[in-house]
């Protein structure tokens, strides 16, 4: 699923003043309510048709968005390492109350993060930046940031996701990835290039994907199938890596209910090729539904060919096994995960837990492996995403 959270604190932050330095904070901020106050926004509903590439695009009538890259890779000599790339967009208003574009008028809000995780060594930062809508129509690489598809380009200053002018508009594959901070010894990032083997994969009900018990949701799609080549940068030193990425993207103007306070998300490359999205959001379920308790699940099991099969609250079971201290919170790192119907029965367990995310708003998200939960065996790796603790 992905992000996923209090986007319309970045409105705050950009009138007060914000840079790309990393923020830590003490306390985690409550994700109840995100996507309320919606009137005037369009809303996810069912029956919406995705359209590529049109898609790919930004959707301003919607209060959130976001293009959300994870990746499991290893260097030349086979040491793994993860690494994200997200950027978000947050409309300030409805489209009926929007000011006319000028230089210093702006009524979407940006922000974008990038970690680079290896060992215990975890590298975060993030990027804000402001466009307005109109302008973004007219002139769109004149914005400071935005996202355009003739040819795909979704960029906040020089941090940018993007296709090669010659593959032509209707083409998602392949792109490349471009994004650095800091200098000398502190600098990280990373260049990369993915290309899609596999299809995309609309989530939910032909990409409507549910969020709560009461009917609201998101439109949600992704590539699961990226094979990554490219260089990353790390500690002052550059080495080649390559491996598996899934890139999620997800708009709505009412993600959460009053009830719900944060979600656990995972993305998941099985070694047959088989793959699997399934999250838990804790609250907003049917409380009548004792069993499953009252959090909402869902998820999408996909074939090594691309089909796939919705799952919904009563297929997917997650539990926590056990939990590691970071950044002063109790943080799930280690989970079962059933899922009877298509015959899985896993734990998913963090191989290290410092993955918190000192940004604005905190948050863990990390790579996870994949054991058979009978035999212990390997069967894969994948990313966990946790908001709300």
């Amino acid at each position: 699923m992905s992000l996923r959270w209090l986007l319309v604190l970045i409105a705050t932050l950009l009138l007060y003043g914000c840079s790309d330095e990393d923020h830590t904070t003490t306390t985690s901020p409550g994700f109840a309510g995100l996507g309320q106050d919606a009137d005037g926004f369009q809303h996810a509903t069912p029956n919406q048709s995705l359209t590529f590439p049109a898609d790919h695009s930004a959707h301003p009538d919607y209060r959130i968005e976001w293009w959300y890259l994870t990746a499991n890779l290893e260097d030349t000599a086979g040491e793994p390492l993860g690494l994200q790339w997200t950027l978000f967009r947050q409309a300030l208003m409805p489209p009926s109350e929007r000011p006319a574009p000028t230089p210093w008028a702006a009524d979407q809000l940006w922000m974008a993060h990038m970690a680079i995780s290896q060992g215990e060594q975890h590298e975060v930062t993030e990027r804000f930046g402001r466009s307005h809508s109109q302008a973004e129509l007219s002139a769109p690489q004149e914005s400071q940031a935005g996202v355009m598809t003739a040819p795909f380009h979704a960029w906040l200053d020089d941090w940018q996701l993007k296709a090669s002018e010659e593959v032509g508009s209707t083409n998602f594959s392949p792109l490349t990835l471009t994004a650095y901070s800091g200098e000398g010894e502190s600098r990280f990032g990373y260049s990369l290039t993915l290309t899609a083997e596999g299809p995309l994969v609309l989530h939910g009900d032909q990409g409507f994907s549910q969020k709560a018990a009461n009917g609201q949701g998101s439109m949600y799609y992704s590539q699961p199938f990226w094979q990554i080549e490219g260089d990353v940068t790390l500690n002052g030193e550059t080495k080649a890596v390559s491996g598996r990425g899934w890139l999620d993207r997800e708009w709505s103007s009412q993600l959460l209910d009053a009830r719900q306070s944060g979600w656990d998300w995972l993305s998941l490359h099985f070694n047959d090729g088989h793959k699997l999205m399934a999250f838990q959001l804790r609250g907003g379920g049917d409380d009548t539904d004792q069993e499953q308790g009252a959090d909402y699940r869902s998820g999408t099991w996909i074939t090594p060919q691309g089909d796939t099969t919705p799952l919904s609250n009563t297929d997917i079971i997650m539990t926590p096994l056990a939990t590691s201290m970071v950044a002063g919170r109790d943080v799930p790192t280690r989970w079962r995960l059933e899922v009877p119907s298509e015959g899985v029965d896993i734990n998913i367990e963090a191989p290290y837990a410092n993955r918190w995310m000192t940004t604005s708003v905190p948050y863990w998200e990390g790579e996870v492996n994949i054991n058979d939960r009978a035999s212990g065996e390997p069967l894969g790796k994948g990313y966990l995403e946790m908001t709300g603790y």
